[in-house]
């Protein structure tokens, strides 16, 4: 990410002279801050005080804490957002500790501006030891006790930035919690529209809010506790960010490695939130949220899903969806989303895994359910259409450790973003895919697989080509046979017949009978790829070419009695004993039946690519009956090409 530098409306700092205690951490009873006096942490990095935004008359006057060991003024926090203060010689503001415990800031009359709520703590005098308003070296402003509890505290109450070590929470009980809160404008502390936070309905995942509307949305979250990154390689920043988990409350905080220059979140008067790093001149941005368009809460619309992965980040359709309104996805508008092609949802669907997501929106949490337990609950809900699942057993819960999350509604914001910290496997329900059971894919299915996918579609082609030869041929009234491929070679034909063209089984038994087992005796010519013998089949005598070793087939390699095979039983047959040492035979049985499903005759019968491959991944998926291959005849004047190719075709014509 480039770095860029933010800009800032100048912030006029009310410097009036300085009395004594100005050098001061902390603000006891009886001696309140007025403006142009400062409370300066230990370490001198922050500062508390009175600043203003205009040059206006009487200027507005806001209590807040800036980074003070930068030269460019930088507000972190700022106590009375909602109503400042004016400064005249008979209204000047004062910041006061009061004998409860709180910190008042008050004008001259003693109106109240802004106060804390410290309830329930009393000091009995104004000389107790030990009470007092101090600026820690982190930047936080705590009231303390005599006894050194921390009554009340500023990292509590945070205006736009999270500064390290503040925490944004959740209370389990109450649902209440931190949230950052932008500026109204850049010279304008009051609370503008946007809002970050964790989410108070599921406690999982975090937000940048425009009002009541989210349009920026985490990852829900897998259990993590911890997650570093160095931020550009030309700083020596180092930041853990970690979610911490209690019986009370969960909450993200994060810490920077020693020696880091000064390093904030902030969110943005846009609405952006930015991760800034001071160097020299000014501050820079090394990370910001959201990005770009796929950041953006919903952007691919329902059922749609913005794909990360890759170097342009585009908009996809969920598997078993396509776009509502092609026009609109075409031209990038893509709010309207993806639709279902098929039909509706039936209670019987399979689930297919889609691993490295960013699981939607608006989920249901399932506490106390293993993995399979989650499984089973989507399954048996005929409404359920998505589940996730993680083990939170690596975090300090001290309760359920596991997370299922369902879905019973639209899936909105979803995102594919890959292995990085806090993706989730999503198993989406889709229509018309039917399984039961899960099992590893093997190195002998990785293997067979693209055999199938690649045998497929060569038997479909080397059956178009063969039936489309023989329809042209079959013009004239012949008939001949030929074994392999389609190349030219010495051809017997008489005029005694006029029969349709029909494509045939033929047995190799029955082909290697009529020709005496290839003997010479019947061998009549030689082609380019084999040679060629007369022979007699059911009753026509025809020219039969057996393939030479050089065409790259063989016995092996000859298909035609694969359909036989299987209605008969005898699909085992079918497996090359090279292979069975390296794999079962339950899975070459398997990838049989998937290459026979998708040749059948009927194309609405074959499956989709993503149920051929989910078959073989889950091994004991429940498969349809493949129905008769297809095979294709049609006429066509083009020319024919030979090819050679590992398919054996056997073509009838006249004789």
């Amino acid at each position: 990410m480039e770095w860029s530098a933010i800009r800032y409306a100048t912030i006029l700092l009310l410097v009036l002279p300085v009395p004594p205690c100005a050098s001061d951490d902390r603000l006891v009873p009886g001696k309140p801050l007025s403006p142009g006096s400062t409370i300066v942490s230990d370490d001198g990095g922050f500062a508390l005080g009175f600043f203003s935004l205009s040059n206006s008359t009487p200027a507005k006057l806001y209590l807040g804490i800036w980074y003070n060991d930068i030269p460019q003024l930088t507000v972190v926090w700022v106590a009375n957002r909602e109503t400042p203060a004016t400064n005249s010689t008979s209204s000047a503001p004062a910041l006061s500790l009061t004998n409860t415990s709180d910190l008042v800031l008050s004008d001259a009359g003693g109106r109240v501006i802004w106060m804390t709520n410290a309830t329930g703590v009393t000091s009995s005098s104004p000389e107790a030891a030990g009470l007092a308003a101090v600026l820690l070296n982190t930047g936080n402003l705590v009231i303390r006790s005599p006894n050194g509890t921390t009554l009340w505290q500023s990292f509590e109450h945070p205006s736009d930035t999270f500064l390290p070590g503040m925490k944004i929470r959740v209370k389990y009980k109450t649902r209440a919690g931190e949230r950052l809160v932008s500026w109204k404008a850049p010279d304008d502390p009051s609370p503008g529209s946007f809002a970050f936070g964790m989410d108070p309905g599921t406690f999982l995942q975090t937000f940048i809010w425009n009002g009541t509307l989210p349009i920026a949305r985490t990852a829900p979250w897998t259990g993590y506790m911890v997650n570093s990154g160095q931020f550009q390689v030309n700083t020596s920043v180092i930041l853990y960010l970690a979610v911490v988990n209690n019986a009370d409350e969960i909450y993200i905080t994060y810490s920077l490695s020693d020696g880091s220059a000064r390093t904030r979140y902030v969110l943005t008067y846009s609405g952006v939130y930015h991760l800034e790093i001071w160097r020299s001149s000014g501050w820079a941005v090394i990370g910001k949220w959201p990005a770009g368009e796929c950041n953006r809460y919903g952007h691919c619309g329902p059922y749609g899903y913005c794909d990360s992965t890759v170097a342009v980040p585009t908009c996809k359709c969920l598997d078993g969806f396509e776009p509502t309104s092609m026009e609109d996805w075409s031209n990038g508008r893509f709010s309207q989303g993806c639709r279902r092609r098929k039909a509706a949802l039936r209670c019987g669907d399979g689930f297919m895994a889609l691993p490295g997501m960013k699981p939607p929106d608006k989920f249901v949490l399932v506490e106390n359910r293993t993995s399979e337990e989650c499984a089973a609950e989507c399954s048996r809900n005929c409404s359920c259409v998505a589940y996730a699942y993680a083990n939170l057993s690596t975090s300090r819960w001290t309760g359920d450790a596991t997370r299922c999350l369902v879905w019973a509604g639209e899936l909105i914001d979803t995102e594919e973003i890959g292995g990085t910290t806090g993706s989730d496997t999503l198993y989406l329900r889709v229509a018309g895919l039917d399984r039961s059971g899960r099992g590893k894919k093997t190195d002998a299915l990785r293997i067979v697989l693209p055999t199938v996918l690649i045998s497929s579609i060569v038997i479909l082609a080397g059956t178009f080509l063969a039936c489309f030869k023989a329809r042209k041929r079959n013009r004239g009234d012949h008939r001949k046979l030929i074994l392999g491929d389609t190349s030219t070679s010495d051809e017997l034909r008489d005029g005694n017949t006029t029969q349709d063209f029909e494509f045939h089984f033929v047995r190799f038994e029955d082909i290697v009978a009529a020709t005496n087992n290839f003997s010479e005796a019947c061998k009549i010519g030689q082609g380019g790829f084999g040679k060629v013998y007369k022979a007699i089949l059911r009753g026509q005598e025809v020219a039969i070419k057996r393939l030479s070793k050089d065409s790259d087939q063989g016995n092996k390699e000859f298909r035609n009695e694969a359909w036989n095979m299987w209605k008969e039983g005898k699909a085992k047959d079918l497996a090359d004993s090279s292979i069975m040492d390296t794999c079962l035979l339950e899975e070459v049985l398997l990838c049989i039946h998937l290459a026979l499903l998708c040749v059948q005759e009927n194309p609405d019968d074959r499956p989709p690519m993503s149920f051929v491959v989910l078959s073989l991944e889950n091994g004991s998926a429940t498969l349809p009956t493949p129905n008769h291959p297809a095979y294709f005849a049609q006429r066509s004047n083009d020319n024919i090409y030979n090819s050679v190719n590992n398919l054996t075709v056997t073509h009838l014509e006249g004789r």
